[in-house]
């Protein structure tokens, strides 16, 4: 009786280390990377975009650093100089200028973000403060506008310093053409589109710097993360 019993039990712990192995295997991994600015092929899934495009001066570019270092590889440089002036005689009637921004090219299909609670940043600034945005599929605005819906939150970046940013997903907030949306509104986090980067020469994160002027933002990757 006692070698069936020592059989039971051992088949019952048996069993149970299958089930736990199981569950274990069906978790998504705790971070997942979704952009990482190592190369120039990297750089080619984003554009760049400024007021310039209405009748602004603002400028930007988007480059690679120690692009011949094979073993730590580069990093992306978002960097330009903001404006807030307006060209003579355009025929934009824009009522803002003095911004820059770099958006990603729409995935191939979705990225899924429902088993993650935060977004992680590894950057090095100038001390200004930065918009990070996620692009969901539109399901907020009417079914005949085209825009995919945007959720923004700041970045503070530390001058020089390299630092990890960690962005909780519920800190983003709905935004329309840079307005925030005042409503009760979820992100549909399964279903990303895309992201972008972008900076204002007013406004922004208090204490952080502002104004017209040049700008200069490195980005080494950027992360999804479960935290919780």
């Amino acid at each position: 009786m006692s070698k069936v019993r020592a059989l039971w039990q051992a088949s019952l712990t048996a069993t149970k280390r299958a089930l736990s192995w199981n569950l274990d295997d069906m978790l998504p991994p705790s971070e997942r990377f979704i952009y990482n600015f190592s190369s120039k092929e990297e750089l080619k899934k984003w554009h760049l975009y400024s007021d310039s495009e209405y009748g602004g001066l603002s400028s930007a570019a988007l480059e690679i650093t120690d692009a011949g270092n094979e073993q730590s590889g580069g990093t992306g440089v978002f960097s330009g100089n903001l404006s807030l002036d307006v060209t003579d005689g355009t025929k934009w009637n824009i009522s803002r200028s003095g911004f820059c921004g770099m958006r990603s090219k729409k995935f191939d299909g979705f990225i899924d973000l429902d088993p993650y609670d935060t977004i992680a940043l590894k950057v090095r600034g100038d001390g200004r403060s930065y918009i990070s945005t996620i692009y969901t599929e539109n399901w907020v605005n009417s079914p005949g506008q085209m825009e995919d819906n945007s959720w923004q939150a700041f970045v503070s970046v530390p001058k020089n310093n390299w630092v990890v940013a960690k962005i909780p997903l519920v800190h983003y907030l709905p935004t329309w053409r840079g307005n925030v949306i005042e409503a009760e509104i979820e992100m549909n986090q399964a279903r990303v589109v895309g992201m972008s980067f972008s900076v204002n020469a007013e406004g922004g994160v208090p204490g952080a710097q502002t104004g017209p002027g040049d700008f200069r933002l490195e980005i080494d990757w950027i992360k999804a993360l479960r935290t919780q």
